[in-house]
């Protein structure tokens, strides 16, 4: 706990007039340390938390802060700002700046004082404490919790009085809310960020306080880094109203059925708790018993009533691309080994492998084919599994676990009436919404034990089952057979526009869920190949290598535009994007996504255009240039990868060689004479 913060890491002179350059002058203290060990990689870290959220909250502060590989201990560096730094808060610039940094494998006793950390700066006291003393060795003790070296009289006196004018605030607060009734309105809350270290418990303090201030009884569950307890049962069966402010999915959510919920982002927890306690008592009021715990409903998709608003619509396409991406996740697995040892087996005994006998009827042991058919069809096997693991964890991830049988007996049945791909989505959906729409339905409480494990399978299923079977199978068989026929029919211009449009899905996100819905699609496919379906899954394997490759390529033909992190980045970059791993270009987007996500962008449009022109196809969906001899038209297929690799760096190299022209928008001189590098 001494070593989270000392003398060194404080700056009471802050220079810097933005946020890059106020977080490396703050690393670079932490370098100077030996708490960090690469400045350059450190500073992509936190470039890419900060794209997430901003790190800005009211009342003048700034938080950036990070996990990175690149730190050997829990650090914290403070700066102190004497015009101020935008973080992006609501009400202004931050003068308070407090740079975190914790390695990547964090243990709890550390983050615990990071959340203690988090909490303090809710109180008013302590941050006046940390704008008025001049000692670099007072605050760095005040941030640490002991006991500050010796601080002029003027200043204790101040100091008592703010804590009396609180304390007679705070008894007053408590009278009135006695008088006003006996028993408290409770609350319970959760609360939840992205990397946990911060905003999770800020927000928990802030709605304590605002609590503390209206006589509401909050308790609150924080769900981040430093640990996760649940709330007491009993806590949660006497509360009044529930308050999520999570940018996470809240776990457990079934706890709190049946109670008012509001449902908001962790940064309104942080800076406007009142209204949110306001917002929870008009609701119980109402008597408004919300069923959103049964659902996975995104964030704030409420508006400030808690009804659904316009832009509640907006966020049925956050909540649906959530459903599709849990049940692709869950595929790829599949799809990945099946199609890789179907793969191998034609690599070894030639597509006619597929036509051989079972097996377990017949397998010589020093037979190629033998083993070839062995590979083929515990291949095929992972495959059968393709469509119902889709449909079952898109189910999953609308109602939790007693959605998994109707969603995988919808896949399966998509199967049996050949709808496939198409099938599985449609049946996972509707799984999910059956059991939603089940869990509604109120019961008596002795059946509530029997009804995930029991009752909520059995009526899905059989619904699920009926509507497929009888209902909307058959159409989308036919829709399916549509696509098939229209994929097999491309050619010429047709073709071509369709490996653009892929090549760009691919290279967007790198990984995210444009990349996946592309992927997805091909994949798709190779459940039933056909020539068009395979030319989309080359298409898309072709374009995802793409992006790493061109990176890779960059940081070798000219390094000086690259830091000494990227271009070490760069060298595991060349073994990633051959290997068909898209996310290995995600740290050079992180550090600089206005100059590298078109350049590869243009790259992967060119690759899959070229790819598609070519004829080329692919078997596996997985691999990279390990599976080139799978591969129809191997050397053209290598070209158009070469082409797209070649335009995207050019135009990686050229955005980034005009930005260095310009002294202004390349670096700022700071204080101690070192070099900021400053992102446009």
């Amino acid at each position: 706990m001494s070593e989270l913060i000392t003398a060194e890491l404080v700056d009471l002179d802050l220079s810097a007039t933005t946020k890059d350059a106020a977080a490396r002058s703050l690393a670079e203290r932490m370098v100077a340390a030996h708490r960090v060990t690469d400045l350059d990689g450190f500073l992509a870290d936190v470039a890419a938390r900060e794209a997430q959220m901003p790190t800005g909250l009211d009342g003048g502060i700034g938080i950036p802060h990070c996990r990175s590989e690149h730190v050997n201990a829990p650090t914290l560096a403070f700066g102190r700002s004497g015009a101020g730094i935008d973080f992006g808060a609501a009400d202004g610039p931050a003068d308070l700046i407090f740079l975190i940094a914790a390695p990547a494998g964090a243990d709890d006793d550390h983050l615990t004082i990071l959340s203690g950390l988090a909490r303090r700066l809710m109180d008013p006291e302590f941050t006046a404490a940390l704008r008025a003393r001049t000692d670099p060795r007072a605050v760095a003790a005040l941030i640490r919790g002991e006991e500050a070296p010796e601080e002029p009289e003027q200043e204790r006196v101040e100091a008592g009085s703010q804590e009396q004018e609180r304390a007679g605030t705070a008894t007053e607060a408590a009278g009135g809310t006695e008088a006003a009734e006996s028993v408290p309105f409770r609350i319970v809350a959760v609360t939840s960020c992205p990397t946990g270290i911060a905003h999770t418990y800020m927000a928990a303090e802030s709605l304590a306080a605002a609590g503390r201030a209206e006589g509401v009884e909050v308790t609150v569950e924080t769900q981040g880094s430093a640990g996760f307890k649940k709330l007491d049962p009993a806590v949660v069966a006497a509360a009044d109203a529930v308050i999520w402010a999570h940018d996470v999915e809240v776990r457990e959510k079934a706890r709190f059925r049946g109670k008012p919920l509001v449902d908001v982002g962790v940064k309104a927890g942080v800076n406007r708790p009142a209204e949110l306690i306001a917002e929870a008592r008009r609701k119980a009021e109402r008597g408004e018993i919300s069923t959103a715990p049964d659902t996975d409903e995104a964030p704030g998709s409420k508006d400030g009533d808690g009804n659904g608003s316009g832009a509640d619509h907006a966020h049925f396409g956050v909540r649906l691309r959530t459903y599709l991406m849990s049940g692709v996740s869950y595929m790829v697995p599949f799809v990945a080994a099946g199609g890789l040892l179907i793969a191998l087996s034609f690599a070894i005994g030639g597509y006619e492998i597929a036509s051989a006998k079972s097996v377990a009827d017949h397998f010589v042991w020093g037979e190629a084919d033998s083993w070839a058919a062995l590979l083929n069809q515990i291949g095929s096997a992972a495959f059968g599994f393709l469509v119902p693991v889709l449909a079952g964890y898109i189910a999953y991830g609308m109602a939790d676990r007693p959605a998994l049988v109707p969603g995988f007996v919808g896949g399966a049945i998509a199967l049996t009436v050949n709808a496939g791909f198409l099938g599985g989505l449609v049946a996972g959906l509707l799984a999910g919404a059956v059991v939603m729409a089940v869990q509604r339905v109120p019961v008596h409480a002795t059946l509530r034990g029997i009804m995930p494990v029991l009752v909520i399978p059995l009526i899905a299923s059989a619904t699920v089952g009926f509507l497929m079977f009888i209902v909307v199978g058959k159409p989308i068989a036919s829709l399916q057979n549509a696509l098939t026929d229209w994929l097999n029919g491309l050619s010429g211009s047709n073709a071509v526009i369709l490996g653009v449009v892929l090549g760009l899905m691919m290279c967007f996100d790198m990984g995210g869920p444009l990349n996946k819905v592309a992927y997805a699609f091909a994949v798709g496919g190779l459940a039933d190949p056909t020539p068009g379906s395979l030319k989309v899954m080359a298409a898309v394997m072709a374009a995802g290598m793409v992006p790493p490759l061109a990176m890779a390529l960059a940081t070798t033909v000219r390094k000086k535009l690259f830091t000494k992190t990227e271009r070490e980045n760069g060298r595991a970059a060349w073994v990633l994007g051959a290997s068909f791993i898209t996310e290995g270009a995600i740290p050079f987007a992180a550090a600089d996504p206005l100059r590298v996500i078109p350049s590869v962008m243009a790259g992967g449009a060119v690759t899959g255009a070229l790819s598609m022109a070519f004829g080329a196809t692919l078997r596996a969906p997985h691999g990279g240039v390990f599976v080139v001899p799978l591969i129809g038209e191997p050397f053209l297929y290598l070209l158009a990868i070469a082409a797209g690799t070649l335009v995207a760096t050019v135009l990686v190299v050229l955005l980034k060689g005009a930005r260095r022209t310009a002294p202004e928008a390349a670096e700022d001189a700071g204080a101690d004479g070192s070099r900021v590098t400053v992102a446009a």
